[in-house]
């Protein structure tokens, strides 16, 4: 009879388990480019094989639980990595996970998520630019995100990366081609609960139409840990959009970068286009430009490339790129590629 009952509840429990299912996949992409750098203002030109041409390698593990009543349990762990050399992160003392590390409740409400996740203004950038989140060829991304080290004093317009830890996310469900989100990052700063981070963006894809576009107050550093205050407050927002000719798809934004400790505001405006060729290919083209109101210093970029799917998941590219800041040597980089998704 002992024997019956342990294995009725074992029968039970299966059963249990078996309504709520679940998953966990192992997920990323791997992009590795030979060519030579030389960025506005550089004293020289290197030339590199180097991770990331297109898209920041990554790797990592997602999944989902079905529990129920339209109701689903979520999380994300992936973590950036530099393939061609195997070391972790975007750069040094990059946190280990900090691409994404959240967990989320998602149904017809939409979603709320906790952790760490992407900052407001990112995924706009991505979608709104013809070549998507490459930190080392897009003019955008580039102009909004990355700091040169090399003596011009050029910063990113970006207040505070692009993720954020230790935030909230409520994101709407998709209301006939338009969805939002509202981010609340807590500054986590000891006798200081004042000091945070607040965004919101928006996104609409309906037919050949995509508009984006953001808004950001931020108080608080990111990906350190813990988070340091950035000892201002500074405000960025961009609209972005994009329509889809068919022969042709444009792209164009405009946004504006500032702090409370300044006066010097930067205005950005992209034009960028992309271009068919055949069943598998694209001509990318993009220009920034980026203008510092009260030093009248301003930066071009300007980007020519060439992207060719040889399968759904990989791809081969080659690019071109120009850049100038006012009263600065100019840039001139070029590289060619490989990307895949796993």
């Amino acid at each position: 009879m002992k024997k019956n009952w342990i294995a009725l509840g074992a029968a039970l429990l299966c059963s249990a388990g078996a309504q709520a299912q679940s998953s966990v996949q192992l997920t990323g992409l791997a992009d590795v480019f030979a060519g030579s750098i030389k960025m506005a203002g550089d004293a020289g030109r290197k030339s590199v094989v180097d991770s990331g041409g297109l898209t920041t390698s990554w790797f990592g593990f997602k999944g989902t639980e079905d529990l129920g009543g339209g109701l689903k349990a979520n999380f994300l762990l992936t973590s950036f990595i530099k393939v061609d050399n195997g070391s972790q992160g975007r750069f040094a003392n990059d946190t280990f996970f900090s691409r994404d590390a959240n967990v989320s409740l998602s149904g017809d409400f939409g979603s709320v998520m906790l952790g760490r996740w992407m900052a407001p203004n990112f995924l706009p950038s991505v979608v709104g630019n013809p070549f998507g989140d490459s930190f080392t060829f897009s003019p955008l991304i580039l102009h909004m995100n990355v700091p040169l080290f090399n003596g011009t004093g050029w910063g990113a317009t970006t207040p505070s990366d692009t993720g954020w830890s230790n935030q909230i996310v409520y994101s709407t469900p998709k209301i006939g081609g338009f969805t939002a989100n509202i981010q609340y990052q807590f500054g986590e700063q000891p006798g200081d609960n004042g000091k945070k981070n607040f965004g919101a963006n928006f996104f609409y894809f309906g037919g050949p139409v995509t508009l984006t576009g953001f808004y950001e107050r931020d108080q608080i550093s990111n990906p350190a840990v813990p988070n340091a205050y950035l000892g201002t407050k500074k405000t960025d927002w961009m609209l972005l959009g994009a329509y889809d000719f068919g022969l042709v798809k444009p792209f164009v934004s405009y946004g504006e970068a500032k702090a409370d400790n300044t006066t010097n505001k930067a205005k950005t405006v992209q034009l960028g286009a992309s271009v068919p060729v055949g069943p598998a290919g694209k001509v990318l083209v993009e220009w920034v430009k980026t203008e510092m109101t009260q030093t009248d210093i301003d930066r071009k970029t300007f980007t020519l490339g060439y992207d060719h799917f040889l399968s759904k998941r990989t791809d081969v590219y080659a690019m071109l790129m120009n850049d100038r800041i006012t009263a600065q040597t100019k840039g001139n980089s070029f590289g060619v590629g490989i990307r895949h998704r796993f």
